[in-house]
C-alpha cells in the first residue's frame, strides 16, 4: 500500500478515543437522565445494540436505563475510568476502563468493544475481566 493510499484510508476512520471516552463519560458516568439520553442519541445509531456477559439490551431508551441503574446501584461516588487511548480500526473499536468509587478501590475493570457505523457506535460489547482474588 503507498503512503497515499494509508493516508486516504486513515482518514475515513471514525476517532475511536473521541467516541469511546465520550461514551463513558456523558453516558456511563452521567447521571443526569436528560444529559444522558442527549449523549446517547449523539453518540449511538437509532437502533444500538449493547452486550452485556449475561444480557442483551436493544435500544438507546433502554442503554440509558441499565446506565442510570448502574450508577445508581453502586451510589454517587462510583465512575468509570478510561486506561489510555482507546484503539480501533476497520468498524471496530475497544477502550480498557477500571470503575470504582473515587478514592476506593476498584470494583470492577473491563473492556468496551465497539461496532462503529458512519460514525456512531451500532453494537456495544461489555467485556468483564475476571474478579482477581
Amino acid at each position: 500500500m503507498s503512503n497515499a493510499d494509508h493516508t486516504a484510508q486513515s482518514s475515513e476512520e471514525p476517532d475511536y478515543n473521541r467516541l469511546l471516552h465520550s461514551n463513558l463519560e456523558q453516558v456511563f458516568n452521567e447521571r443526569d437522565a436528560g444529559k444522558r439520553a442527549a449523549a446517547i442519541a449523539d453518540l449511538f445509531v437509532a437502533e444500538p445494540i449493547m452486550y452485556e456477559p449475561t444480557n442483551i439490551i436493544r435500544g438507546r431508551a433502554a442503554i440509558s436505563e441499565v446506565a442510570g441503574a448502574l450508577l445508581e446501584r453502586f451510589g454517587p461516588a462510583f465512575r468509570f475510568q478510561p486506561e489510555g487511548d482507546a484503539v480501533g480500526h476497520h468498524g471496530l473499536g475497544s477502550l480498557s476502563w477500571k470503575a470504582g468509587p473515587a478514592n476506593g478501590p476498584l470494583v470492577v475493570t473491563g473492556s468496551d468493544v465497539a461496532e462503529v457505523v458512519d460514525g456512531r457506535v451500532a453494537r456495544l460489547w461489555v467485556l468483564l475481566n475476571p474478579a482477581k482474588t
